[in-house]
């Protein structure tokens, strides 16, 4: 039994919650408060496994009460908050402070639609309660740790016969952090273009745009149909949008089904890179559940590209990094905190063969 704390101020939306939470038989509330500091005291009682907050509360809103809760009770928090309406940079503030999701403030509707946000629901929260909080990235975490192989990475990305041109991450639960950490090392004239594909939830995506944008010196932005990717330049795909390219090497935008459960499609995306840029392509897979993504950094190793999948003991979730190792698709395996240098150092091997 997976026991859940909700903490909001609204009355409706405590019951909102419950009644979609009981439709698991596997989740249990064993609490509600209708602030941070109210929550703060429960926690030694009821012994939740998840937390669920709201962002905006009175007495100690979200941010504060996700900070003195991974300061004196490392828990897994999921924000579930209308702050997508109210500019959603914020809840990425409240990711950075610990959270390790987030999911837009159901309503009381019925329906096709109301199903699938409650299983939705459902799902972040089964998955969170796996999640091991005090393994978050920090930097004694991975001292010693390091990627495979390092010596014959260095040798491949050496080789001008594999120059590489483009580079596409994916990533879903625990990715916004993991992306922080990777895409800020980068500086503003970086050689290359960057395509990133984030499982988020819906509403949230502009807010870690402006987020990001705000944190990284390359420009952070959602690509458009008929687009080039263009180095210095980071892209996402539009929410509930597939990203792919064309025969020419154009962004062209899909709302297709979802594959493998999801749209936009790690696979779909990292299969088109595979396509069109074959051994010039670097393909890296972060922490996330499920296998999205594993078969699409295939495709590039495969084409002779450049992979890299998270390790294990740095990975919020290890479920898609884990697929893509099993089906042989990660040329390369390193800790979160060594593949921004290594994207560096790629970076770094172009600007030098430019220079000779």
């Amino acid at each position: 039994m997976i026991k859940v704390l909700l903490v909001d101020d609204s009355p409706v939306a405590i019951t909102i919650l419950k009644r979609i939470l009981a439709k698991s038989p596997m989740i249990e509330v064993v609490g509600t408060a209708g602030n941070g500091r109210e929550a703060l005291s429960l926690i030694p009682q009821v012994k939740p496994d998840v937390i669920c907050t709201d962002l905006h509360m009175p007495v100690m809103d979200g941010l504060e009460f996700t900070k003195e809760v991974m300061a004196r009770h490392p828990l897994p928090i999921l924000l579930v908050s209308v702050s997508a309406l109210e500019g959603s940079i914020n809840a990425f503030k409240v990711i950075e402070a610990g959270a390790v999701d987030m999911f837009l403030k159901p309503n009381a509707s019925s329906g096709p639609d109301g199903e699938r946000v409650a299983s939705e629901l459902i799902m972040k929260i089964k998955i969170l309660a796996g999640v091991q909080v005090f393994r978050k990235i920090r930097p004694d975490s991975v001292s010693g740790a390091g990627i495979s192989n390092i010596k014959e990475y260095k040798s491949k990305v050496q080789n001008p016969k594999s120059k590489i041109r483009i580079i596409v991450i994916g990533a879903s639960t625990g990715g916004p952090l993991a992306l922080q950490t990777i895409l800020t090392n980068l500086p503003a004239d970086f050689p290359l273009p960057i395509i990133c594909v984030q499982h988020i939830s819906d509403g949230f995506l502009q807010g870690f745009i402006e987020w990001l944008f705000g944190q990284c010196r390359m420009k952070v932005e959602i690509a458009k149909s008929g687009d080039i990717p263009r180095p210095g330049n980071i892209y996402f795909p539009k929410e509930m949008t597939h990203l792919n390219l064309d025969g020419t090497g154009r962004f062209v935008l899909s709302s297709e089904p979802p594959y493998d459960g999801h749209r936009p499609s790690i696979t779909i995306t990292m299969k088109a890179i595979a396509g069109y840029y074959g051994n010039s392509a670097f393909g890296i897979l972060l922490t996330g559940m499920g296998k999205d993504g594993a078969e699409g950094l295939l495709a590039i190793k495969q084409a002779g590209g450049i992979t890299i999948a998270q390790d294990e003991a740095s990975s919020i979730v290890f479920g898609m990094p884990k697929q893509a190792i099993f089906l042989g698709a990660a040329g390369y395996i390193a800790p979160l905190e060594e593949i921004g240098p290594l994207i560096l150092n790629v970076g770094g091997q172009l600007l030098e063969q430019k220079k000779t």
